[in-house]
């Protein structure tokens, strides 16, 4: 692993270990900006990548390059294990959307960053970021797009490295589909994920996650079908642990804990689409006829 390295002009990137998801291990923070710097994903709560993380942000200013602030693309534990520690040792504030405040208690957000608004940091070609609010993943989920330099930091929207989970806890898998249809018409000439390799053709895998996930929901609404026709069910209906084996029978089942949540969220949407009826803790299709 190189760190820090150099991705496009006034964009440079630190992968620091984290309590992330597996397969992924790391999360990347970047600098970007050519003199005036915005540090987007503070995310490292271990003391040793701390020191390292810390002597990267301090070794811009030998390139002349000064910190303006910390920008958070969401309040994830593995995006923001290191916020407070690193303002308070850079001296620098904290930037967020307004929704990441009340799930960030203790950390002071000093700027709370709207959608479509322009970050503009000095320098000799002067960047222009655009903030992308972008929720689905996480209700405060932001992306920044040098529209310039076509570079979008996109956070944990795509991943260069396993996948992107929808917690129906605070994800929503049509908003979350949506923002991927918003991000792949962008014209972005790379993606700078938080977690795995540069995305040299962000478009095709944007829409590559795009038809997954449809995918996957096709397969969520056969299992309903086969839940309203009877069966285990037999109230016209099933559990979440009754059809997450018929929706992700090719998914491992030590993955199964991840892929129930998954399930949950597409049931959620089918059901506001008016695809799918929940009672209690049974569903099934609509207009499936109840037993």
């Amino acid at each position: 692993m190189i760190r820090p390295r150099a991705i496009a002009a006034g964009a440079e990137a630190f992968a620091a270990r984290t309590p992330t998801l597996p397969p992924a291990t790391h999360t990347n923070s970047y600098a970007l900006g050519g003199r005036e710097v915005l540090l987007v994903e503070p995310a490292t709560p271990y003391e040793d990548e701390r020191r390292a993380w810390l002597a990267w942000a301090r070794g811009l200013a030998s390139q002349g390059r000064s910190i303006v602030a910390i920008a958070v693309t969401h309040h994830h534990a593995d995006h923001v294990g290191g916020a407070r520690f690193f303002a308070a040792e850079l001296g620098v504030p904290i930037w967020a959307h307004a929704e990441a405040a009340s799930r960030l208690p203790g950390v002071a957000i000093a700027r709370r960053l709207s959608d479509g608004e322009v970050v503009r940091l000095d320098g000799p070609a002067p960047t222009a970021l655009r903030v992308l609010h972008t929720p689905g993943h996480a209700p405060d989920h932001l992306c920044f797009l040098d529209e310039a330099e076509g570079v979008l930091v996109c956070g944990d929207m795509v991943a260069g490295v396993g996948t992107i989970l929808i917690d129906p806890r605070e994800g929503d898998m049509a908003e979350y589909l949506a923002q991927l249809e918003r991000l792949a018409a962008l014209g972005a000439r790379v993606a700078l994920p938080a977690h795995g390799e540069p995305i040299d053709a962000p478009e095709a895998l944007f829409r590559r996650y795009i038809a997954h996930r449809l995918g996957r929901e096709q397969l969520v609404a056969a299992a309903l079908e086969g839940a309203g026709a009877g069966g285990d069910g037999g109230d016209g209906g099933a559990t979440l642990e009754e059809l997450l084996p018929v929706a992700y029978a090719d998914t491992a089942p030590l993955l199964w804990p991840l892929a129930r949540l998954s399930l949950e969220a597409h049931l959620i949407k089918l059901e506001r689409e008016g695809r799918a009826v929940r009672r209690e803790d049974r569903w099934r299709r609509a207009g499936a006829t109840r037993a």
